[in-house]
């Protein structure tokens, strides 16, 4: 969308006269006010004053809601008894442009840049949504070098591209602003209104963020009598010319970057692997300029709703504000030091909110790089447990099949080795034991005869395996399997019969995805290890935990030298990297502060609803829901690549693999955009399209 945004420092400071101005400068530019408040009763109308001040002066212009209220969009709307959201307005604003594709659109803010539309977002978060340059009107006047400063800032931490400032004095000359002394016009304030253009202009130098124009006092552009002052209007275009010009230059460089773009491409395909695809014969893949909420922008424009959470991990949508806060402050204080030997307060402050919430007993924590690397850790602490017992044959781990627990040497030998992702390695990995998937559905009564075929293998294996390792009630990338919790309880029950320990891979369930914090507590167990990830950063960044029961942390830890001397023989370079525990800290404490059971079980009824028609489709086996997981499995494989064309020109992302398609969208997703993941899936499997 070509266009730009005029935001400000301030309310009164002249974002309507860029608008003016730019309206007459730019070809066929066309202003939107998303809200416009302060507005006059004309009969049945709402005047927009800023609007109509356009038009006066031969401009296009639009608002898209009108209030009277002069006060800020949110209260306007309180006092209407209405609501508005960011989504919504951009969607608007969008929508217009469309019909005018080759027209650029000026889109007006109200006030300074964090003025609240709602009462969880500002037009900052508008601008995000829109993604358009940015013009900044800083009003020359005392106290508005740091009024610019706190601006710039502001929206150069949402990466928002500004391309240009406008310092623009909206007073008479012989109007004195407060706190400059009484005298008008005195010499102090002269001095004051002087430096500001040269301060600004350093400033813009040092950021690259050109000071366009200094506009002085024109007079006033509207009369009493709503008639436009022809002179100050030809002054006023006259100021505005260089910053019609920087637009026009930032417009071909958007040209430009289509192409850059398609070189972009053309490289990754060359030269990038992907995973789970080939380097010679890769599926193709889409170009992201920007995410926000639960959206991944392309950069041809298109927009596509989620439905995947970026592999399950962006639980809380993208760019949330709280967690870009938490990693800059720490990028800003400390972004790495080693673990060893040393300690931070980000690591300490994330293992206390973390240890409250898991099941109890977990109360040792060691910090990871990844899932697949919080596995390996698992692995080994339950070896160097046995072993420190003096169990030093228990080295081999008992899993059921259809699991999945990464991507790792240690992690891969604990995958399904028949319809997983890793056969190839069969030869190189540990070869360890396999018991029957759990067939006990999690929406079905509980057989206890589910459990025969482990009983019976750890029974006769019990002198070898060191643990149980498995996805409690959901397994993910090994076939989006619900089963029954009971399974669960009576395997830790059958693990402590036999001291052998029971390892928890939460990386894919933790953090409310099934209904529960964790998928542990759907069977009420406390396992001996326990890994989580993915949603533990927000899926801001990669970090990962391994927890421990105080039983196994002593079982290692009084270990004699030749048992390992106590010590756990592992130590990533990264671990505890100070950047994600800072995020992981906010991401948690997001979630548990925000309503997230009833919208899990919000989302739960929406995917029931929106994939039931697809229960008696040709080519579907099993329609299944559990919490904020919807999983359609069909008869065959799909066609990843087909498949993956058609939800993006349906403007969805999901992300298909093998006989799946399934929805695990962002937590704060509206109902309307749950709604329409399920209805494009519908759709799919309607047409067809699922069918190789």
């Amino acid at each position: 969308m070509k266009g730009c945004f005029i935001t400000a420092t301030d309310t009164e400071v002249g974002k309507t006269l860029a608008s003016c101005a730019l309206s007459l400068l730019v070809p066929d530019a066309l202003v939107i006010k998303p809200v416009q408040t302060g507005c006059i009763r004309e009969g049945e109308r709402l005047a927009a004053p800023d609007v109509d001040m356009v038009v006066r002066c031969g401009g296009r212009a639009e608002a898209l809601h009108c209030y009277a209220p002069p006060c800020s969009p949110h209260l306007a709307l309180e006092l209407a008894g209405e609501a508005l959201t960011v989504a919504g307005l951009a969607a608007e604003v969008r929508a217009r442009q469309a019909g005018e594709p080759a027209s650029p659109v000026l889109v007006e803010g109200a006030g300074g840049i964090c003025v609240p539309i709602n009462e969880h977002e500002s037009m900052l978060d508008l601008m995000q949504a829109l993604d358009l340059p940015v013009l900044l009107v800083v009003g020359n006047r005392l106290g508005c070098l740091n009024q610019a400063r706190l601006s710039l800032e502001a929206l150069r931490l949402r990466g928002l591209a500004v391309c240009g400032m406008v310092l623009n004095r909206a007073c008479p000359e012989d109007v004195c602003d407060p706190g400059c002394g009484e005298a008008a016009v005195s010499a102090d304030e002269a001095r004051i209104l002087s430096d500001n253009v040269q301060s600004l202009t350093r400033l813009g130098e040092r950021l690259g963020i050109p000071l366009l124009a200094d506009v002085p006092w024109l007079g006033r552009l509207q009369a009493a009598d709503g008639s436009v002052n022809a002179a100050v209007k030809h002054r006023l275009c006259a100021a505005f010319a260089p910053v019609a010009e920087r637009l026009a230059q930032v417009w071909r460089e958007q040209d430009r970057e289509q192409d850059v773009v398609a070189e972009d491409l053309a490289f990754d395909r060359d030269h990038l692997w992907h995973p789970y695809t080939s380097a010679t014969k890769p599926l193709p893949v889409y170009a992201v300029q920007r995410t926000h909420a639960n959206r991944i922008c392309l950069h041809d424009g298109r927009e596509l709703i989620d439905g995947m959470s970026s592999w399950w991990c962006a639980v809380h949508g993208y760019g949330r504000e709280s967690l870009v806060q938490a990693l800059q402050t720490q990028a800003g204080r400390m972004s790495h030091v080693m673990f060893g030997g040393l300690t931070h307060r980000p690591a300490v402050a994330l293992a206390r909110e973390l240890l409250p919430l898991v099941p109890g007993g977990l109360n040792r924590l060691f910090y990871a790089d990844s899932g697949s690397v919080a596995v390996e850790v698992a692995l080994k602490m339950a070896v160097q447990y046995q072993i420190s017992l003096g169990r030093t044959k228990r080295r081999h781990f008992l899993t059921p099949m259809g699991g999945y627990h990464g991507d790792t040497q240690g992690a891969m030998s604990v995958c399904d080795p028949v319809n997983g992702m890793h056969t190839l390695f069969s030869g190189l990995l540990t070869r360890h034991y396999f018991t029957e998937r759990p067939a006990c559905r999690f929406d079905a009564p509980y057989d206890p005869a589910c459990l025969e075929d482990a009983r019976q293998k750890i029974a006769s294996l019990r002198d070898e395996i060191a643990a149980v390792i498995l996805e409690p009630v959901v397994q993910g990338a090994g076939g989006m399997w619900f089963y029954h919790p009971q399974y669960v309880q009576d395997m830790l029950t059958l693990c402590h019969e036999h001291d052998i320990l029971l390892i928890a891979d939460e990386i894919a369930t933790g953090f409310g995805r099934t209904g529960k914090l964790f998928a542990c507590e759907w069977a009420g167990i406390t396992p001996d290890i326990m890994c989580l990830g993915k949603a533990l950063t927000g899926g801001m960044m990669t970090g990962a935990v391994t927890l421990a029961t105080d039983r196994v942390a002593e079982g290692i830890g009084n270990a004699t030298p030749e048992c390992g001397g106590g010590l756990l023989m592992h130590g990533p370079t990264f671990m505890a990297n100070p950047l994600f525990c800072a995020t992981a800290l906010a991401s948690v404490r997001e979630l548990v502060a925000s309503p997230w059971q009833e919208r899990v079980q919000r989302i739960e009824a929406l995917l029931n609803e929106g994939l039931a028609p697809c229960r008696n489709m040709p080519g579907v086996a099993d329609v299944r829901v559990l919490g904020a997981i919807g999983v359609v499995e069909t008869v065959q494989p799909v066609p990843i690549a087909s498949l993956q064309a058609f939800f993006v020109e349906q403007g969805v992302w999901i992300r298909p693999f093998g006989r799946l398609v399934y929805l695990m969208p962002p937590l704060v997703s509206p109902d309307a955009d749950i709604a329409t993941l399920c209805a494009v899936v519908c759709r799919a499997v309607r047409e067809g399209l699922i069918e190789s």
